[in-house]
């Protein structure tokens, strides 16, 4: 009887052998499911919800995150592959396939009795010389010229959504990260507000470079369009207010109680008056509007007496927009009407309401040099929007990461099949049996230009014999996924982001480290349901 059986009689294990292809197995499995979504032309898969939702996409990190993953080996895989989502924004079913490949390729020498010790070392060695590497093979690009952008952006967006929409969104989250884009300062993705609408078709989706709140006025004799509008963004309350602590008041007769409510509506009232004297004090001519946007609340008097002025004036506005409006449209958010000044205010070209149903939604637009900005997502179903949001995240997120690494990487699978390449020359100078470590990932590395090839419809073999033909000719070569031949991802603008690949070797290979080093699955926990049953005895 093994130790473990003494200790707890109803434990469960698998040792040795047994465990690691245990693990090789789900980690294969994994790659199977995810393969076939790799590149611009990989295919979608349909989620069907327990209740019967649908969501399509070829997102990995998506799909990682919708599927219900019950093998405890396959979840871990999943759960780095989508941290490297959460951190870098892309190359989730690169990291499945890579961690499942060096597994994959590892398994043959593990069954002929190669120690996994010894190819983790090797894994070691060629993770370090890999890197290396890929310092050398980055470029070096002003990555602020917008044409580089859009080619990374149209790179990563046409691998999540078909091309043709990729190709829409691309100069849309390009111009958008460029829209908020402060010199020397971090790029905060959220001042770009994603906004959804079920309206319409996804070719309407625009990028607005000012802001557009889900919400209208709050008023039937307010202005609907007002142009050449002063916009003052406000956290004041212009409603009365019930004290915090318990108090009461007592009166006499009907006098003393209207002299109560009179003071109650003179605190709102002269704050109204306040805001109307500004309005009168900067729209001097007819050609000028007034807007007010505040964070609390707006009572029906003060909105009757904003209307009468010809304000739009919309209550209880998000926090977050607070910030965004003033980045948009000038100005500065003020938190007392002490605070009063022109210089205060914001200023927009345009600010109108469109009605969709019930919804109301207010549009800010024709700003001067605007830091925040709105992409305005329309499509005819709940599941089109949402595959439309989760591509521009990654798009943005694609063009922040080529921002501030200052480099590229040619694309098309041209940095694995060159690293592969590297690795075969280094593995002559590796002494001993790490070198077989060394071979394995070389030839892992491979899967992701073989996938590719297989994706597009072309034989995997052949193709990837015409691309290592090609390199050692000297040429830095990439698949062309319409003819299957090689291609100079250069010359046709098909860029890889650097911090991409750079964390999913890191991460690929540690997890893959670590499964193999993996010599016994114990099912030994305390069990949860029976503790539960037992105390309710």
């Amino acid at each position: 009887m093994s130790s473990l059986k003494v200790v707890n009689p109803n434990a469960q294990q698998n040792k040795g052998n047994q465990a690691l292809f245990i693990n090789i197995s789900a980690a294969k499995g994994l790659q199977e499911v995810l393969k076939s979504n790799l590149g611009p032309r990989g295919t979608i898969k349909m989620l069907v919800s327990g209740s019967g939702d649908l969501k399509t996409t070829k997102d990995g990190n998506v799909l990682l995150h919708e599927m219900q993953i019950q093998h405890p080996t396959a979840a871990l895989i999943a759960r780095s592959a989508t941290t490297q989502d959460d951190i870098t924004g892309d190359g989730t079913t690169t990291n499945v396939l890579l961690i499942a490949e060096l597994l994959k390729q590892s398994e043959r020498e593990l069954q002929e009795g190669l120690h996994p010790r010894i190819i983790v070392d090797g894994f070691e060695l060629a993770k370090t010389k890999v890197l290396q590497y890929l310092e050398t093979f980055k470029i070096k690009r002003d990555t602020t010229d917008r044409e580089l952008l859009l080619n990374v952006a149209r790179t990563s967006l046409r691998t999540k959504v078909p091309q043709h929409l990729a190709d829409s969104l691309t100069e849309m989250v390009t111009d958008g990260v460029l829209t908020i884009r402060k010199p020397n300062e971090p790029i905060d993705l959220y001042m770009v507000e994603i906004m959804a609408m079920q309206h319409r078709t996804e070719s309407d989706t625009k990028l607005i470079k000012g802001l557009v709140l889900d919400h209208g006025g709050r008023h039937p004799d307010m202005p609907r369009k007002l142009d050449n509008a002063f916009i003052l963004t406000c956290n004041v309350s212009l409603e009365y207010e019930k004290s915090e602590i318990n108090a009461s008041v007592s009166y006499s007769n009907a006098e003393e109680r209207d002299k109560l409510i009179e003071a109650e509506h003179k605190w709102v009232d002269d704050r109204v008056k306040q805001i109307l004297a500004l309005k009168r004090q900067v729209c001097d001519t007819p050609d000028k509007h007034f807007v007010v946007i505040n964070q609390k609340g707006i009572d029906p008097m003060a909105l009757d007496s904003f209307a009468k002025e010809g304000i739009i004036a919309l209550r209880r506005a998000k926090r977050r927009n607070m910030e965004r409006l003033t980045l948009a449209c000038g100005g500065v958010a003020v938190n007392s009407l002490d605070d009063l000044a022109p210089e205060v205010l914001g200023h927009a070209g345009h600010v109108y309401e469109h009605t969709l149903g019930e919804e109301k939604y207010t549009f800010v637009e024709g700003v001067k040099n605007p830091f925040s900005c709105t992409i305005l997502i329309k499509g005819p179903n709940k599941h089109t929007i949402t595959q439309i949001q989760d591509a521009v995240r990654d798009g943005l997120r694609a063009v922040k990461n080529t921002i501030e690494d200052g480099h590229v990487v040619p694309g098309a699978g041209s940095f694995q099949i060159a690293a592969s390449a590297e690795l075969q020359k280094y593995k002559s100078e590796v002494s001993g049996r790490q070198k077989l470590g060394v071979e394995i990932y070389a030839e892992a590395l491979l899967i992701v230009p073989k996938t590719l090839a297989k994706n597009s419809g072309f034989d995997a073999v052949d193709t990837l014999v015409k691309l290592q033909e090609e390199y050692a000719q000297g040429h830095v070569v990439g698949l062309d996924l319409t003819t299957g031949e090689p291609i100079s991802p250069e010359e046709e603008g098909i860029w890889d982001q650097y911090r991409v690949i750079r964390h999913s070797l890191n991460s690929a290979t540690v997890i893959a480290s670590q499964l193999l080093l993996v010599d016994e699955i114990m099912r030994a926990g305390r069990d949860v349901s029976a503790k539960k049953n037992q105390m309710m005895q």
